[in-house]
């Protein structure tokens, strides 16, 4: 009983270094080979989706996946098995993008509408930055983040205001097209054209034929180049509060590599006056 539980414990060992770490021989493999299994699926379930290959090819494709999956799934259950902190696993964003690498598949058994959603795998191909040691990067992508979350305010009010300008600019238009054009034949339908116009995506399947009309579009077609670039502006703003916070020098003692939200010296302990936090 002693001698199976200590085999046991040199087993989940050993999985755990195949697969959790990627400095060992055995994990680059593992984890190499896990990249191009995934890879394939994905280039799988897209030429899947083409009528001429999948008609001719259904049975082939429908096997692959059965047996990418299957792998997936003893893999998902393999890493929570050897896990020394199963739930942290599970709860991660690798444990949850693994999960949703195979939940599609099984849905897909029920749903077939939801069976093209396994392409979620290409997830997975962030495991690349662990393998290629290139986690340094992901760093800038928290950064990307952070600016993001701390955007999140302005960009809801703005997006309020937006959403009263296309009602009112797609009320407007029914009233001056409404009448004489059938494309226009309620607010809804107008609002659609001014969301479609003010974002300058411009699908034509809607446009006025008046004089008035075609005048107010010009308006929200100039508008519009200049509203998509205020959301632009406050990320920019937000991506290099750090930076010039990086730079900011300590009056009393010189230093001048402090952290990003930094509002005393880390050397010496003195308010720093110019911290972008006292400015903005």
């Amino acid at each position: 009983m002693i001698i199976d539980l200590q085999k046991r414990k040199e087993l989940k060992k050993k999985l755990y270094t195949i697969i959790f770490k990627t400095d060992t021989e055995e994990g680059k493999k593992f984890d190499i080979i896990l990249l191009n299994v995934i890879l394939l699926s994905v280039i799988l379930a897209a030429i899947e989706s083409v009528v001429a290959f999948n008609d001719r090819y259904a049975l082939p494709f429908r096997i692959c996946e059965w047996i990418i999956t299957i792998l997936f799934t003893i893999e998902y259950a393999t890493r929570i098995y050897c896990s020394p902190n199963r739930k942290k696993y599970i709860f991660s964003v690798y444990g949850i993008i693994d999960l949703l690498s195979i939940l599609p598949f099984f849905i897909g058994i029920l749903y077939s509408s939801t069976h093209y959603l396994i392409v979620i795998r290409a997830l997975r191909l962030l495991r690349v930055f662990r393998i290629l040691k290139l986690t340094h990067f992901l760093k800038e992508g928290n950064h990307l983040v952070d600016s993001l979350r701390r955007s999140v305010k302005k960009i809801m009010i703005f997006t309020y205001f937006i959403m009263i300008l296309v009602t009112i600019l797609g009320a407007l238009m029914y009233l001056v097209e409404g009448s004489v054009n059938p494309s226009f034949s309620n607010i809804p339908k107008s609002i659609y054209w001014a969301v479609v116009t003010i974002t300058t995506v411009g699908y034509g399947d809607i446009t006025p034929i008046t004089f008035l009309g075609q005048t107010i579009s010009v308006i929200v077609m100039l508008l519009g180049y200049s509203i998509l670039a205020v959301p632009t502006g406050i990320i920019s703003s937000e991506l290099i509060k750090p930076l010039r916070k990086k730079n900011i020098t300590c009056p009393n003692c010189g230093e001048n590599k402090h952290e990003a939200d930094a509002s005393y010296c880390k050397n010496c302990g003195t308010f720093l006056p110019h911290n972008n936090n006292n400015l903005s």
